[in-house]
């Protein structure tokens, strides 16, 4: 470790306290779940539903979309309601009727005050006593209560099923006609339905708070922030302040200036020739901007969707394309091509590390990953059209189709085949950085890099802990592992040294200076992203004490992101470095967009819904849209196209950017991005917020609420933000198929630079 060992073992010692805070909690995740009973029963003993048939609910809520057609805890879509709140309102308002009816014959509604408050008390009473006989794994459900869910089944029967009179509802709400055809499947999702609202409704034992921590908001049963819910929002926004100050503080004063080397007189990675397997790289590039390109398309149909409902401008495209299956192909997509412009630059840096040479068959290495990832996004692909069409049989549909999650909807089996892929993309990389570990000379950055590709190639396992009938609270812990973890973290190191390795290997930084900064930066990145994962569990059947870590270790995730624009500058600054330099002008301008939006979409945005407060109301709202759009795409997503940029540059060392091109994709790339968020999902998103803080969630989330007037044209104003955006992608798609497939034929821009260039050569 040498004159490292305090970063080291400050990094080591970050890994062990948070691993173990976040396993330690893990297994209270486990054991304080909301429990799924074994019976419901009736006050007279008669089997309502059962641990069965609400898990078989599970199943076929998970075949339809799951998570890609509303949402459930607040985790989802955001055109369909969130099921939880809006089945809990339903019922409570059909109990409230009833109870009117029996005892004062006439509707809740038309009652006076004093009337509808004494029964509201019952109504609370009812709701948030816990019934569940732990001894008999059973809960009993009251008369009244069983006639409300009824009700409530029968509406949500008529929803799913094709019921004419409904229809309307269906449109609103971007779901598909049939959306699940068998009668039998449709009574066992309410029944998964009603457990997730009953979770929500009743309090745990020998506490006052629900199993959910009182979300959603809904005032019919004072389903309100708890107190610990506001003590740790206070305290989560003075450790950021702290974090904040002390992260300058020792910027100011710990922070060592060394000089810096002189830069080389040309860029020493074109120093040797390029490998079989590196120049085998121009199809990944085609793969990423291809999917890339697909994504943005689907961005705009889904977004579509939104306002016409089951049509795309007269056509009535839900028949054989619903919202659901649009919007996981455009997040899987996301997810495919970002990861692979990530493998990409791992498997161009592979040669390099290895002395410019190609370990033995790496090339057919290189070829059988690619065509692996095709099969794997493909076979994806049909299995989530199957799925949510329900063409496919119910037993398959988990395997085969769509696992239900947002971010890991792909089918288990294609799950499988990726996390293999990644896998044999680490054994490709190690082939090429083992053995200059053996050499002797300063390792500890390559002992970084290399820590960072295996993490990314082993902690995609993390979705394997959970299965198709796993309780959700477990499998909510689970997935962030990959969605949060493994991304926000892993990926974050990762591209962190990857960076630092690349300017290192250019002349252009010192080894200390790579090493330094990546070990520190890896410290901050991991202190407050390990336990930080617990935010987004704070309403999925947790206790308070998830909700405590969740909020302190998340408000230090922020800390590190606010000398980003410091980064930002310094990544600028070594374009002045050398002439040469300027060939790598737009990849180092993605780098920078990367450190901006890492500032604003991860930063601001992500601290926006970060406390549990915040959180409370806002959690399913278009305010988490606008955050993920704003740091997955805009920080990953800018962060692989700059990858992939690079890499195009030293597969055509002739290469010369398009300067026009260059400057469309980049410019309306982020314009389109700020109208999008600024002029369309924040302000749906505040309006939301204030509707769910003074109404409740149901009605944030209501037909009613979002087909107003004003929020179905601040959804079309979107429109304009999507186009601007869809042609600065189709610009950098260009430049890369371009120069990929059309040799000798440079674009206009460059062809008239280098006309330029000649002309002073002969002067």
């Amino acid at each position: 470790m040498g004159e490292y060992r305090r970063l080291w073992w400050m990094l080591i010692a970050v890994l062990a306290i948070t691993f173990g805070i976040l396993g330690y909690f893990g297994r209270e995740v486990y054991r304080q779940a909301p429990p799924i009973p074994d019976q419901v029963v009736t006050e007279q003993g008669q089997l309502l539903m059962s641990e069965e048939s609400i898990l078989d609910g599970q199943t076929a809520w998970q075949s339809v979309g799951g998570m890609q057609l509303g949402s459930i805890w607040g985790h989802g879509a955001y055109q369909a309601p969130d099921w939880t709140a809006d089945w809990l309102h339903r019922e409570l308002l059909a109990w409230l009727d009833l109870a009117a009816e029996e005892e004062y014959g006439q509707p809740y509604a038309e009652l006076d005050r004093e009337q509808q408050g004494v029964l509201e008390n019952r109504l609370k009473a009812e709701y948030r006593t816990n019934t569940y006989d732990e001894v008999r794994d059973r809960v009993v459900i009251s008369e009244r209560r069983v006639q409300a869910i009824a009700a409530t089944a029968d509406y949500y029967d008529r929803l799913f099923g094709g019921a004419p009179e409904l229809q309307g509802t269906r449109q609103s709400y971007a779901m598909k006609e049939d959306t699940l055809p068998s009668a039998e499947r449709r009574a066992q999702m309410t029944d998964f339905f009603f457990w997730t609202a009953w979770a929500a409704a009743t309090e745990r034992p020998d506490s006052s708070a629900t199993y959910t921590n009182n979300w959603p908001h809904e005032p019919l049963i004072d389903n309100r922030p708890t107190a610990e819910n506001i003590i740790w929002s206070i305290a989560s926004v003075v450790l950021l302040i702290a974090g904040v100050g002390l992260l300058v503080w020792a910027w100011a004063f710990l922070r060592k200036e060394e000089e810096e080397p002189a830069a080389p007189k040309q860029d020493p990675l074109t120093g040797f020739p390029l490998t079989a397997s590196q120049k085998a790289l121009g199809k990944y590039l085609l793969l990423v901007v291809g999917l890339f390109t697909f994504q943005v398309i689907l961005g705009g149909a889904t977004a579509h969707y939104t306002v016409e409902g089951q049509h795309f401008y007269g056509i009535e495209l839900s028949r054989w394309f619903p919202y659901s299956l649009l919007r996981t192909w455009h997040i899987q997509s996301a997810l495919f091509w970002i990861a692979t412009g990530f493998l990409a630059a791992g498997l161009f840096l592979a040669p390099i590390i290895n002395g410019g040479k190609d370990p033995k068959f790496q090339k057919l290495g290189v070829d059988i990953l690619f065509w692996a990832l095709v099969a794997v996004v493909v076979g994806s692909f049909v299995g989530n059209y199957l799925a949510i069409n329900q063409i496919m049989p119910a037993n398959w549909s988990f395997w085969l189709g769509h696992q239900g999650y947002e971010y890991v909807d792909l089918g288990r089996l294609w799950q499988i085949g990726k996390f293999l892929g990644i896998v044999f993309w680490l054994a490709l990389m190690l082939r090429g950085i083992v053995p200059a570990l053996f050499k002797p000379g300063d390792k500890n950055l390559l002992a970084l890099f290399t820590a960072s590709v295996v993490c990314i190639g082993l902690f995609y396992g993390a979705g394997f802990f959970y299965g198709e009938r796993t309780h959700l609270s477990v499998m909510e812990y689970w997935r962030w592992w990959i969605v949060h973890l493994w991304v926000e973290g892993f990926f974050e190191v990762f591209a962190t040294t990857a960076l630092a390795f690349i300017f290192y290997n250019m002349g252009l930084v010192s080894r200390t200076v790579a090493t330094s900064a990546s070990l520190a930066s890896a410290s901050l990145f991991m202190l407050g992203g390990i336990p930080g994962t617990f935010h987004h569990l704070y309403f999925s059947g947790t206790t308070t004490p998830v909700m405590a870590v969740g909020a302190t270790f998340s408000a230090l995730e922020v800390v590190p992101l606010v000398v980003l624009g410091y980064e930002a500058w310094e990544n600028w600054r070594l374009k002045q470095r050398a002439p040469w330099m300027e060939n790598l002008k737009w990849p180092l301008i993605f780098f920078v967009a990367v450190a901006f939006w890492n500032m604003l979409g991860a930063g601001v945005l992500g601290f926006m819904i970060n406390p549990p407060i915040a959180l409370y109301y806002i959690q399913g709202l278009n305010t988490t849209a606008t955050h993920a759009h704003a740091a997955l795409f805009r920080v990953y997503g800018f962060l692989a196209l700059g990858f992939t940029l690079l890499v195009l540059r030293y597969l055509k060392p002739d290469l010369v950017f398009n300067e026009r091109l260059m400057k469309t994709a980049f410019w309306w790339l982020n314009g389109g991005l700020v109208l999008m968020l600024f002029t369309s999902l924040l302000p749906v998103g505040i309006i939301q917020f204030v509707a769910s803080a003074s109404e409740g969630l149901w009605y944030a989330r209501s037909e009613g609420f979002l087909q107003q007037g004003l929020l179905q044209t601040l959804r079309w104003v979107r429109t304009f933000g999507d186009v601007v955006f869809i042609v600065g992608a189709l610009a950098v798609t260009w430049q890369v198929v371009s120069a990929l497939l059309l040799p000798g034929r440079e674009p206009a821009a460059a062809m008239e630079q280098e006309g330029e260039q000649e002309g002073e050569v002969s002067t």
